[in-house]
């Protein structure tokens, strides 16, 4: 078991961080979290879920949306809060997750500066040589972004953009979020069981257990009676 720090900034995906924290939590991990000041106010808009100001009433919000209180095993901070755990290196974690990273935040942490909790638990993994995962999602990119992204590359950050397959088939909006969920906790290396994982293409008479009929080739001949 270890504890990972789950960051939540104003980029927009801010269904991908819920459900990242209920899969780390219901895989036996504990977690640490926090909104910066742009993501209170998506966290309102996309979830419905409200932190207060300077996300002081985070903890509470998120254990009433998740429907169980984690108790210590779900520590929530306000972005401000700098003298908090997550804060130093010596408070051991298992990975920082960024999710979602705005192009503010990237930019901000490429050159190591840090203005809230969020920022310096990246700042933190990047000292301490610790997995560090940016969800980015901004669309399209500029080469500022590209930029950016590639300098966190090269210091060891793992870029993983919310940027969901299909060859899945998803069939909701949850299986798109769990796609991209299931590849966090495998960059994580935490067991799960979310989302689908690729077993080679089905014969095609077959649905691979989706209920979903096969596709048809769009080049095929029409059938005649």
């Amino acid at each position: 078991m270890s504890r990972y720090f789950v960051g939540i900034t104003g980029g927009s995906g801010h269904p991908y961080a819920l459900a990242l924290i209920r899969a780390l939590l219901e895989n036996g991990q504990d977690v640490d979290t926090s909104v910066t000041e742009a993501g209170i106010k998506v966290l309102r808009h996309e979830v419905g879920i409200d932190p207060g100001a300077d996300g002081a009433n985070l903890g509470p919000a998120l254990t009433a949306r998740l429907g169980k209180d984690w108790g210590e095993r779900l520590r929530a901070f306000p972005t401000k809060a700098i003298e908090a755990p997550p804060s130093s290196g010596t408070a051991l974690t298992g990975g920082v997750i960024v999710c979602p990273c705005s192009m503010g935040t990237l930019a901000r942490v490429s050159v190591g500066f840090s203005s809230n909790l969020v920022e310096r638990a990246v700042d933190v993994a990047l000292k301490e040589r610790r997995t560090l995962v940016l969800v980015t999602r901004e669309a399209p990119y500029s080469p500022i972004h590209l930029e950016n992204m590639l300098r966190m590359a090269r210091l060891g950050a793992v870029i993983l953009p919310a940027s969901p397959g299909f060859y899945h088939r998803p069939r909701s909006l949850e299986d798109l979020v769990d796609h991209v969920v299931g590849k966090i906790l495998d960059t994580l290396r935490v067991p799960h069981a979310v989302g689908a994982r690729w077993k080679g293409l089905p014969p095609p008479d077959e649905d691979a257990g989706t209920g979903v009929p096969p596709p048809r080739d769009p080049l095929a001949p029409e059938e005649r009676a």
